[in-house]
């Protein structure tokens, strides 16, 4: 019963990052895209961003929290953790620093470029995040990939 808070923190916070990054990929990117015009494409995605980014920073400090405690509980140190969970923790640090990139940069970037109405840079920055983010999914479905089954290898 120790390890099910952290367990479900840790699961709740990788499925809202995760999947959120799946449905806008995969799901919202193609309609927008099919649907709308530039000016009123790069205006959703700056607000969808808006209200997306700050459940992504707060599932990067449940992650890092509840991992810590994950592997404090189960193994004492990281030392002694299970290779997968180095590989899972390798990853997700790498996860959080493209992720860093993406808001203070081309996330930037955007938000200011809808605000000028220059709707060329908007594209520019927006293409980024998508390259960004595509990185970021595949990291992730591999992170958990790696957490269902990494310790039966």
């Amino acid at each position: 019963m120790t390890l099910a808070l952290p367990l479900i923190l840790h699961m709740l916070a990788a499925v809202t990052w995760v999947g959120g990054m799946f449905f806008a990929y995969l799901i919202l990117r193609p309609v927008a895209a099919k649907l709308f015009e530039p000016p009123v494409r790069l205006t959703l995605w700056s607000h969808v961003f808006q209200r997306f980014f700050p459940w992504v920073w707060g599932a990067i400090i449940t992650l890092l929290a509840s991992g810590s405690w994950l592997v404090a509980s189960m193994f004492g140190n990281i030392h002694s953790a299970s290779p997968h969970v180095h590989i899972m923790l390798v990853l997700g640090i790498v996860m959080v620093i493209i992720f860093m990139h993406l808001f203070f940069s081309p996330y930037k970037r955007l938000n200011q470029a809808v605000l000028a109405e220059d709707w060329p840079s908007g594209g520019q920055a927006l293409n980024q995040i998508r390259q960004l983010i595509a990185i970021n999914l595949t990291l992730g479905l591999c992170v958990i990939a790696i957490a269902v089954s990494g310790r039966y290898f």
